[in-house]
């Protein structure tokens, strides 16, 4: 390997001018030897010693995952692959596109490679089903799809081929833990593993009761409980949110609706359990605000009380023209 060889005390001023010009090959490792260092070069320089020594080529990290690939698929097929995976606890969940499925396990082992997480797995289906899951396919790393995933200071264990979490809603979370005043009493009608519950119960000391369908994520956010220091309190109920409120004596501060496909369907439950002046957080799947406004306000106004819509934003965008949305809504 052609280097410039100076004496160590001239290394980095000759480093940087060679640099600057252009000069310098970064595709090797600098060499320091005795008294004098050795830079590798892309051409020949006049006002310098120039020798033949051999170098350690540098180990060249991808900046992205496309990059990673650009040997094993075309630019068109890189163009396809939707390089935006989720990382949960030290899991990768990855979306290959239909027409790339061939390829899989060329994708799986690159993102086992560029992320450095343990196990990497594929989506083979939409979330589905009363007790929402999907089905994985394992590509790469160990086969193993129990995890702890850690959100502003919240420890999350769950097994991602038993439950739903989706890592990319944690700003979301945070804005509904700061909106809670001390002492209030939550109902998280359907809390998954709890992120909502436990985000909150770590920073204010609340009275949640979370309830689930999936008996898995109840079992995990039990674990949850105990594995994360709360200043609230949290009670666990495993079945429909219709049915078991048959179950409460109690009127709610909040209530957090967070399931966006299904939550119209239980307003009618909500506004029944929700205190006066009570805030519920409700989501759904929409291309506008109008419609859950609307959903909102139709079943308030069925047992005589009112809305007033605090706040509405975009949470994720879910496909093209579609978000999952968040209204806010004060009940009268």
């Amino acid at each position: 390997m052609k280097c410039v060889k100076v004496p160590l005390k001239q290394l980095n001023d000759t480093r940087i001018k060679l640099m600057e010009n252009g000069l310098m090959n970064m595709e090797y490792r600098i060499k320091a030897q005795d008294d004098f260092g050795y830079i590798p070069i892309n051409d020949d320089v006049g006002e310098y010693e120039i020798v033949d020594i051999e170098l350690e080529p540098l180990k060249r990290v991808p900046h992205n995952f496309a990059e990673l690939l650009k040997d094993e698929l075309s630019l068109e097929e890189i163009e396809n692959l939707r390089t935006s995976f989720d990382t949960i606890g030290d899991i990768v969940i990855l979306e290959i596109p239909r027409d790339l499925q061939d390829k899989k396990q060329i994708i799986g082992d690159a993102a086992f490679k560029f992320t450095k997480r343990r196990s990497i797995f594929m989506k083979k289906s939409a979330v589905k089903g009363t007790i929402r899951i999907r089905d994985l396919e394992f590509l790469s790393g160990v086969d193993d799809s129990v995890t702890i995933h850690k959100e502003h200071g919240a420890r999350l264990k769950l097994d991602v081929r038993e439950v739903y979490f989706s890592p990319r809603l944690a700003t979301e979370r945070k804005r509904v833990m700061e909106s809670v005043n001390e002492g209030e009493k939550i109902l998280d009608m359907f809390c998954g593993i709890g992120p909502f519950p436990i985000v909150i119960a770590r920073e204010k000391d609340v009275e949640i009761t979370a309830v689930d369908i999936n008996e898995s994520a109840i079992k995990y956010l039990d674990e949850n409980i105990r594995l994360n220091k709360l200043k609230g309190q949290i009670k666990t109920y495993c079945g429909d949110a219709r049915k078991v409120s048959d179950e409460f004596k109690t009127k709610y501060d909040r209530i957090i609706m967070n399931l966006p496909g299904l939550a119209y369907t239980f307003l009618d439950v909500a506004v029944n359990l929700i205190e006066d002046n009570g805030i519920i957080n409700y989501y759904e799947f929409s291309n506008s605000y109008e419609q859950g406004i609307k959903r909102l306000n139709d079943a308030a106004s069925a047992v005589g009380k009112e809305v007033e819509i605090i706040n509405c934003r975009k949470v994720k965008s879910t496909s093209p023209g579609e978000w999952h949305v968040a209204i806010d809504g004060k009940i009268n």
